[in-house]
C-alpha cells in the first residue's frame, strides 16, 4: 500500500514543485501574473470542447511514443531515441503508401502501419542489439540513432521521394486523401488516440498477466540472476526494444496518415521527445501513460493562448516541460525513503 501511494504521490509532488518554480520564473522574468498564465493554461488545454480535442489530438502521438522508452525499461534499459523511430516510421509508412496507392484505403493503411511499425522496431532493436552484444549504451546510441534517422529523412523527402511540386517544404508524394485514416466519429481527433489507448492497454495485460512479462520483470530487477534462471536475456531486450520502436513508428504513420497525409519535415517536431517525459512522469506504467500524455498534450496545446493573451513565446511550454523533466529526475531520489524515515521513527 504504501508503495502505491508513492508512485501516486511523488510524481505529483514533482509536478508541483515543477508549477511553483515555473510560476516563479514567470513572476520575476516575464512580469506575468503566475495564476492568469495557469488559468489560461487550463483553458486552452481543458476548458472546451475544441481544447479538448486539441489536447487529445496532441496526446495521441505522445502516447505511442512513451512506450518506446516505457517497454524496454522493464528491463532495466533506458531508451531515449523515441523520435528516431518516429521519424523513420513516418517515411517508411509514406513510401509504402505511395507505393501501394492505387489498392483499396484500407490495404494502403495497413501496409503503411506494418511498413511503419516494422522500420520503427528494428531501428530501436538496433540499439539494443549493440548493448546486449557491444557493450554500446543504449542511450548515447538511441539518441545518436535519432540523428541519423533525421538526416535519412531529409534524404529521402529531398531526394528520392520528392514531390517536384513541394517547392518550399520538401515533402514525398501525397498518400492521397482517400488513404487518410480520418477521424473518431463525433470528435475532431483522429484514430491515433484510439491506437494509442488500445496499444497501451494491450502492454498492461501482457505486462500483468502472461509469464514473458514476469520474465522482463525478473531481468529488470536483477539480470544475472535471469541469466541464473535460464532466461534468453538477449531476446527480451531486442524484443522489448522491437515492440517500443515499433509503438513509436505507428507514431510516425497515424502523422503522416491523419495529419501531414506526405512525410516532411514536421515529423520531427519533438513528439519522440516529450514521450521520454511521459514515460519518465508515468514511471514506465503503460496504463499511466495515457493520463500523462493527456495532460502533457494540454500543456503543449496551450503554448497558443499564452502567446496571443500575455505575449509569451510559444515556447514557453517547452521551458515548463523541461522544468517537469528535471524535477521528475530529481524525485526519483526520493523513493523508498520516506517511508524508511516514518518506520525508524
Amino acid at each position: 500500500m504504501n508503495a502505491t501511494f508513492e508512485r501516486i504521490a511523488v510524481p505529483v509532488l514533482a509536478l508541483l514543485a515543477s508549477a511553483v518554480l515555473f510560476g516563479l520564473l514567470l513572476a520575476f522574468y516575464a512580469h506575468v501574473d503566475p495564476l492568469e498564465a495557469f488559468g489560461l493554461m487550463y483553458q486552452g488545454a481543458f476548458g472546451s470542447w475544441f481544447s479538448w480535442q486539441n489536447t487529445l489530438t496532441r496526446a495521441a502521438p505522445l502516447i505511442l511514443t512513451a512506450l518506446c522508452t516505457a517497454l524496454p525499461a522493464r528491463l532495466g534499459l533506458v531508451i531515449i531515441g523515441n523520435e528516431g523511430a518516429l521519424v523513420v516510421g513516418g517515411v517508411a509508412a509514406a513510401a509504402a503508401g505511395i507505393a501501394v496507392s492505387g489498392a483499396p484505403p484500407l490495404v494502403v493503411q495497413t501496409a503503411m502501419a506494418i511498413a511503419a511499425m516494422v522500420m520503427g522496431g528494428l531501428w530501436i532493436a538496433f540499439a539494443g542489439a549493440l548493448r546486449q552484444f557491444r557493450g554500446v549504451n543504449e542511450t548515447i546510441s538511441s539518441l545518436l540513432l535519432t540523428y541519423i534517422a533525421i538526416a535519412l529523412m531529409n534524404h529521402f523527402v529531398e531526394g528520392p521521394l520528392r514531390d517536384p511540386s513541394s517547392l518550399n517544404k520538401p515533402s514525398t508524394w501525397p498518400i492521397g486523401d482517400a488513404n487518410m485514416i480520418g477521424t473518431i466519429p463525433g470528435m475532431d481527433v483522429h484514430w491515433g488516440l484510439v491506437f494509442g489507448i488500445v496499444a497501451c492497454l494491450l502492454c498492461y495485460l501482457f505486462q500483468r498477466f502472461t509469464t514473458w512479462g514476469f520474465a522482463m520483470e525478473v531481468i529488470g530487477g536483477n539480470p544475472k540472476t535471469a541469466r541464473m534462471m535460464g532466461l534468453d536475456v538477449s531476446r527480451y531486450v531486442l524484443l522489448a526494444c522491437a515492440a517500443g520502436g515499433a509503438a513509436a513508428g505507428l507514431a510516425g504513420m497515424v502523422e503522416v496518415s491523419a495529419i501531414h497525409g506526405r512525410a516532411n519535415a514536421s515529423l520531427a517536431v519533438g513528439y519522440g521527445y516529450s514521450g521520454i517525459l511521459v514515460s519518465f512522469l508515468a514511471r514506465h506504467h503503460p496504463a499511466a501513460i495515457v493520463p500523462v500524455s493527456i495532460l502533457l498534450g494540454g500543456i503543449g496545446a496551450s503554448g497558443g493562448l499564452l502567446q496571443r493573451r500575455l505575449d509569451l513565446p510559444d515556447a514557453a511550454v517547452v521551458v515548463l516541460q523541461g522544468i517537469i523533466f528535471v524535477a521528475i529526475l530529481a524525485s526519483e531520489t526520493m523513493y523508498g525513503r520516506l517511508w524508511k524515515r516514518k518506520e525508524a521513527a
